[in-house]
């Protein structure tokens, strides 16, 4: 099969990739590396089945990409959800009018399939935990998870008007080898530059739900491979949350420091951010997916991963 991938030299994505290539498709990348990397995917460099364009979604032409492929995993998208605070253009560039983009490059070239990674951002401050993928209303309060169920929604009228399949992951917060960004990786590094003190966001007891990338990647290939109906929507999570202070417990442990929290306070780490998050898995589980690992478990390798590789102490 000839498989597209957005974003394929990011966290998510080059996992992704690493799969695709394993059960020998043939994969396509299209990735502006701003917060890709091209060590992420080297090791596919010189194989025959495996190309590389560094491009930009947004302003470049991109149409020609999508001559003669089979499906579509758009993963490209600013992924940082405070980003926003400080743009307030980002998700809309590159969330909505990327996927508006690579949507019409999908209808021009009769590519009927797209597998989209959206985000458990769109359900808001949920008042049923676990949250189901058919929970309503869907009220996001970032701007990011507006982005992203706008984005679902751009999908599900094209499937609709132009005859395409969809598949919709809604993730909880992934993490693992390659992760560059995240509540993980800013306490590490603010550890590496003082490790005396470490400021936590918010109160510390905000809990949400945490799955290690090695069973994302398990759950998305499942939801891929099993479509029902046009448009397909399937919660992708751990079945436990963590708390941030219990998160920064196990940074501190595996970094074997010990010091001083700040709290900055309020219940929330910043405009935007959900206190409590735990989507309901049942539906993916009920396709014989199930997460290897606990929140906890996955935030202690996820801790190993990323001190190994950009912060040796």
């Amino acid at each position: 099969m000839r498989v597209l991938v957005t974003g394929g030299a990011g966290f998510i994505g080059s996992h992704l990739v690493d799969k695709l290539i394993e059960k020998r498709n043939e994969v396509i990348i299209l990735d502006n590396l701003s917060t890709g990397r091209k060590e992420f995917i080297e090791q596919h460099l010189n194989n025959p089945k495996f190309e590389f364009h560094q491009l930009d979604l947004l302003t470049d032409d991109i149409d020609k990409y999508f001559n003669d492929i089979d499906e579509v995993w758009h993963l490209a998208a600013n992924s940082d959800v405070r980003a926003a605070l400080k743009n307030t253009r980002i998700d809309i560039d590159q969330n909505i009018l990327v996927t508006y983009k690579v949507l019409e490059a999908m209808r021009k070239n009769g590519v009927k399939k797209i597998l989209f990674t959206s985000s458990s951002t769109v359900y808001g401050e949920a008042k049923k935990i676990p949250t189901p993928e058919n929970y309503s209303p869907l009220i996001p309060i970032s701007l990011y998870g507006a982005s992203k169920l706008a984005c679902e929604a751009l999908i599900s009228a094209y499937c609709h008007t132009f005859g395409m399949q969809a598949v919709i992951f809604r993730l909880a917060n992934i993490i693992g080898p390659r992760c560059t960004h995240g509540v993980i990786y800013d306490f590490i590094n603010k550890l590496k530059k003082n490790p005396n003190e470490l400021e936590i966001l918010g109160d510390g007891n905000q809990k949400k739900s945490y799955l290690y990338i090695d069973d994302c990647i398990n759950a998305m290939l499942i939801g891929a491979r099993n479509i029902e109906n046009q448009i397909e929507i399937f919660n992708v999570g751990s079945e436990d949350c963590v708390t941030v202070k219990e998160i920064a417990e196990i940074v501190c442990k595996e970094l074997k420091l010990k010091p001083k929290f700040n709290f900055t306070g309020g219940k929330r780490g910043w405009k935007g951010d959900v206190p409590l998050m735990l989507l309901d898995v049942s539906k993916i589980k009920n396709l014989g997916w199930r997460p290897r690992y606990t929140s906890e478990e996955s935030v202690k390798l996820c801790v190993k991963s990323i001190n190994n590789r950009f912060f040796p102490l």
